[in-house]
């Protein structure tokens, strides 16, 4: 009898061992993908921890971040992608805009809302983000721009996300800012500047 119930008592034991154990290989199997990614995505862009803020837990993700140059002018791509179909990206280009012209481009039915430090200005929609930052490229000279030489950045979400509402508002505005700090920094534009660690935190809704 006591050896019979010494059985059941071990039995029962590596079962609760096993499930545990398909527990933690399921965890590690199936939802790590995202931290598995480098530490600083798309060739240094942005921070890891950004990007695991804004897409929910999957099997595998990938990234990938590219800077195309020419004669003065730049784009910078960046993805990351979960094997779940959940998206965050951006792109950053030149453009020649004021902060105004450059905010009136983007209309939405929607809460706009709108943060800057300094010259450095996001704003942001439901499932999006766009910066604005002035930056003269080399080889172009300030008084040729019809209004002010910048860098803009648009960033999205596609899919699941994470987190919704300002917090996501929030996550997107970070990932366009650091798209752009790393971007300015990367096609040398010729203004001097100091970029903060981030941009003020957006205002509750």
């Amino acid at each position: 009898m006591q050896a019979s119930r010494k059985k059941r008592v071990t039995t029962l034991g590596l079962g609760c061992l096993v499930a545990i154990l398909a527990v933690f290989g399921y965890l590690e199997i199936f939802t790590k993908g995202i931290d598995r990614l480098p530490h600083k995505p798309c060739s240094g862009a942005v921070d890891r921890e950004t990007v695991v803020r804004a897409l929910p837990s999957a099997r595998s993700a990938e990234e990938r971040g590219k800077l195309r140059r020419g004669r003065g002018n730049y784009f910078f791509a960046c993805y990351v992608r979960t094997s779940g179909g959940s998206i965050i990206s951006g792109e950053v280009q030149p453009g020649d805009a004021s902060p105004s012209s450059w905010r009136a481009s983007y209309t939405s039915d929607g809460k706009v809302s709108e943060v800057s430090a300094g010259d450095v200005k996001a704003l942001t929609l439901e499932d999006s983000s766009a910066v604005y930052v002035p930056c003269t490229p080399p080889g172009k000279k300030p008084g040729e721009a019809q209004q002010t030489y910048v860098l803009t950045v648009d960033a999205r979400t596609i899919g699941e996300t994470r987190v919704h509402g300002g917090e996501l508002r929030q996550v997107l505005a970070d990932f366009a800012y650091q798209l752009a700090r790393h971007t300015y920094q990367a096609v040398d534009c010729q203004e001097s500047r100091t970029f903060p660690k981030e941009l003020p935190r957006l205002p509750a809704a």
